[in-house]
């Protein structure tokens, strides 16, 4: 067994190790990697053939966590690992991202690269590692790839720029990226920031890529080490150079003069590209000479010299393929509150890219429960992104959520979260949903608009709106210019797909593809700040559309009210197995839920019922008060005894009014006088100090008759306790009520006491 390990420093003492030639030796290349207690398993397959008329990149990645790992069980019903969660789906679209650039153009047979997680420790993200397992699995292979690439994470923290930042950190963090780069170039960015300026990012994104130089000359050793640095030959591609030439000379002049007309509708676009392939294929071609391998390679080589062309001119005339500018937005156009039943809803246009989002606000019960073998808690703020086939005017099913949609919806996301208002200020759980409707480019970033507008219709106080702009890059030698709100044909052909969201004072989110080598920081900080002035053009449509939160939510959404209780009546307010909040529900309409936090329970009350709030709010405040002597309260008779009646003055809470404190006149017995049910109003007029027992007076909320005179207590039976619920008791037995002369006895508990 040759087992190979390299260990690299992170510079702070922190270490990664890599090892290859212990684990999954049949694949064509393995490789754990392990920082702390976090170790991932990469393993990549490649098949040696590839299918007929196949002219792409059949690359699948796929990202798998074992709750082992955590030393945790699977929930659900089968208690086993089953398809991937949107989190995992995320870390293995950052790893795709970051391979898939580097794999030969002409490479088209099908590989497959897994991850697992297969130990974790809770301070020790895998996503940041993920890429550096994948990249140091194909280093072992004998697979084509121009790597070494490798990914970390970086994040502004306290002043300072930290590397594969501690989990316990990232969310004190002002800014929080994962970057994948090459020990030349970085090829790709994702990540989420607190306002951060353009220039806090642009050193983020320095200070990242010297951390990956160190690794991905790691991989390069490790490559070395195990014997692979000659990879397999490969010929994946038949060509006719004579016809590609042919192609080029004939079609090259044509797609650059019909580019540069500047035609804005995709549709008439992609009939006059098509239009001069076809001319060529007539003129060239006849039904028989045209067979199905001839028209794969004229797609091809068109399809290149279409690109060229398309390339060319937007570099010499700068000017765009809808006739803008390389700085110019498309025009806008939006609408809020176009959905009546919706919580919140707009509608926002740019261009032929148009998102309907909508906002529906719900209670505690609703927020999303995460249950992942690392990330685990709950989620009050989701947003959902769905791209359907009609959006591009195609006939595609819908077989549910595609890897892109979570992508997306991810992005958009955390463009968002963070001008949210706090939990206090807003208790909702809170839904986005943005459909896409049409799309021609930059739909993610039309998603963080229309779902900032639908926010601010819903009247959630979101502290600042939030615009998303993509950007994109076409470049020959020293040539380049930097595209603004990037079309999709500008995203196919171009070199970069930058996307950039936030506010006026500084970047909430972002996402960053590059799909050429050399890419300057001078570029990046152009396109950054070309991206600012576009935001900024942005954040003015959206304010003239809507200028801030509407004031109030809409009459139908459902009310919440928030109140804290002390800890120790959160049982109270529950009861046992849950009879006392489910009785408050069922009487009031209302939806509770209680949650500690601290020394506190929060509480809140939902219900479109503003009456029903109030009454299951005044509920529980009765349930969580301290009764005090000469509190006066609404009292309902719950039982007659003898020697008087007790009363449920609050849920749960009950005292004794003696007979004789009931009226100051004398009254012989309450038996017909109330009745269990009735209503009468008290207050307290003492509470035993050792018992805590209750002695509710009427008579003391009545007028005092004039020249009302006390009467002598009357005696007791024998086992009276003063009006505390311990037995029948004789009229007179609490000492209160009026005593006849000379008397001067009193029995309390059945013992006798002289004064």
């Amino acid at each position: 067994m040759n087992i190979i390990t390299k260990r690299f420093d992170l510079g702070d003492g922190r270490m990664i190790e890599i090892e290859t030639g212990k684990l999954a030796k049949q694949a064509d290349g393995a490789a754990v990697v392990r920082m702390n207690d976090t170790m991932l398993l990469a393993t990549v397959c490649s098949k040696r053939e590839v299918g007929e008329n196949v002219d792409f990149m059949p690359l699948t990645v796929d990202y798998q966590e074992k709750y082992a790992a955590m030393g945790k069980f699977p929930g659900g019903f089968f208690k086993r690992e089953a398809r991937p969660s949107e989190h995992e789906i995320l870390i293995a679209r950052l790893v795709d991202r970051a391979l898939r650039p580097l794999f030969p153009d002409n490479f088209h047979a099908e590989v497959q690269v897994q991850i697992t997680l297969i130990s974790g420790d809770k301070n020790t993200m895998p996503d940041q590692l993920a890429a550096l397992a994948a990249a140091s699995a194909l280093a072992v292979s004998d697979i084509p790839f121009n790597g070494p690439v490798s990914e970390v994470r970086v994040s502004y923290l306290n002043g300072e720029y930290i590397i594969n930042t501690p989990a316990q950190d990232i969310e004190n963090a002002d800014l929080d990226l994962i970057v994948a780069a090459t020990d030349e170039n970085i090829m790709m960015v994702e990540g989420e920031m607190k306002e951060v300026s353009e220039e806090v990012m642009l050193n983020a994104l320095k200070a990242a890529h010297e951390a990956i130089r160190i690794q991905c000359r790691a991989i390069a050793e490790l490559t070395v080490e195990a014997g692979k640095t000659e990879k397999r030959e490969y010929c994946h591609e038949v060509n006719d150079e004579e016809l590609r030439q042919r192609i080029h000379d004939n079609c090259y002049q044509k797609c650059y003069d019909f580019a540069k007309q500047g035609i804005a509708n995709k549709q008439m676009r992609e009939e006059g590209f098509e239009a001069i392939k076809q001319e060529f294929i007539e003129a060239n071609y006849t039904e028989e000479t045209l067979t199905d391998d001839v028209k794969f390679m004229i797609d091809r080589y068109y399809h290149d010299t279409e690109r060229e062309a398309m390339r060319d001119m937007v570099l010499a005339e700068k000017v765009r393929l809808d006739g803008r500018k390389p700085e110019e937005i498309r025009p806008l156009w939006s609408e809020v509150n176009y959905l009546p039943s919706a919580h919140g809803s707009a509608i926002f246009t740019r261009g032929e890219t148009q998102s309907l989002s909508t906002v529906t606000l719900g209670t505690k019960l609703d927020e999303q429960i995460i249950d992942g073998a690392v990330v685990e808690g709950t989620s009050r703020f989701l947003l959902h992104y769905n791209f359907p086939g009609f959006a591009t005017g195609e006939v595609k099913g819908n077989r549910g959520l595609s890897r892109r949609e979570v992508g997306h919806g991810h992005l958009a996301w955390r463009a968002l979260k963070e001008v949210l208002p706090s939990e206090n200020e807003c208790p909702y759980t809170i839904r986005v949903v943005s459909d896409i409707l049409e799309s021609n480019g930059s739909s993610s970033m039309a998603t963080v608009c229309a779902g900032c507008l639908a926010l601010m219709d819903a009247g959630v106080k979101i502290r600042k709106p939030v615009a998303g702009i993509a950007m994109g890059m076409i470049s020959k030698g020293e040539k380049w210019v930097v595209l603004s709100d990037i079309l999709g044909d500008e995203d196919h052909l171009g070199d970069m797909d930058f996307k950039v969201t936030g506010t006026r004072d500084g970047i909430t989110a972002c996402q960053m593809d590059i799909k050429v080598d050399g890419l300057s920081y001078d570029v990046l900080a152009k396109a950054l700040e070309q991206a600012r002035q576009g935001r900024l053009y942005l954040l003015d449509h959206i304010e003239s559309t809507i200028p801030a939160p509407r004031e109030d939510y809409k009459p139908f959404v459902p009310r919440i009210v928030q109140i804290e209780i002390p800890k120790d009546f959160i049982g109270a307010v529950i009861g046992k197995g849950g009879e006392v909040i489910q009785k408050i529900q069922k009487e009031t309409n209302t939806i509770i839920n209680i949650e500690e936090k601290g020394e506190v329970g929060v509480v809140d009350i939902a219900s479109p019922d503003k009456e029903s709030i109030e009454v299951a709010l005044k509920w529980v405040k009765e349930i969580c008060t301290v009764p005090e002597v000469g509190q006066v309260y609404d009292a309902k008779v719950v039982s007659i005894v003898e020697f008087g009646a007790f009363l449920e003055f609050l849920p749960g809470k009950e005292g004794l009014m003696h007979i004789s404190e009931y009226d100051w006149k004398r009254t012989e017995t309450l038996e017909g006088v109330l009745n269990v049910g009735d209503e009468v109003q008290v207050k307290i007029i003492a509470i035993d100090e050792k018992t805590g027992k209750l002695k509710l007076s009427h008579r003391a909320l009545l007028p005092k008759p004039e020249g009302y005179v006390e009467e002598a207590p009357r005696p007791r039976r024998e086992g009276g306790n003063g009006g505390n619920n311990h037995g029948p008791r004789r009229e007179g037995g609490n000492g209160h009520g009026p005593r006849r002369e000379g008397d001067d006895r009193r029995r309390s508990g059945g013992d006798r006491h002289r004064d």
